[in-house]
């Protein structure tokens, strides 16, 4: 996992292509990949399509920051992404999930990764 530093931004980006749209959506999710790979705080931008339904996909993100996530979602090609990927997924958006490490909330993880 992408580490990055204390204030690190961790999250998940959810979304199923529509029957029929599974090359569109890859095709958009590899053009946008590299354009936010690109940016300046971006530690990891890796998409995944599921093991039991190659329309589902999960995109594992990090950014330095959480300003470098907000500069990230006002990025020209993040809106453009989000514009034309809507009509090939389920529902018209991902859903985000943020992510923090759980030994901030627990003895479970202290001192060790789990």
């Amino acid at each position: 996992m992408t580490e990055g530093g204390p204030g690190a931004k961790h999250l998940y980006a959810e979304f199923t292509a529509k029957p029929g749209s599974e090359t569109q959506v890859a095709e958009l999710v590899a053009g946008y990949a590299e354009q936010v790979r690109a940016e300046p705080g971006c530690l990891a931008f890796d998409p995944f399509v599921r093991t039991d339904d190659e329309r589902r996909w999960v995109v594992f993100e990090a950014y330095v920051d959480d300003a470098a996530f907000r500069g990230h979602m006002a990025t020209d090609h993040n809106r453009r992404f989000n514009g034309e990927i809507a009509a090939h997924i389920e529902g018209g958006a991902s859903s985000l999930v943020l992510l923090t490490a759980p030994s901030r909330y627990s003895t479970l993880g202290r001192g060790n990764r789990i």
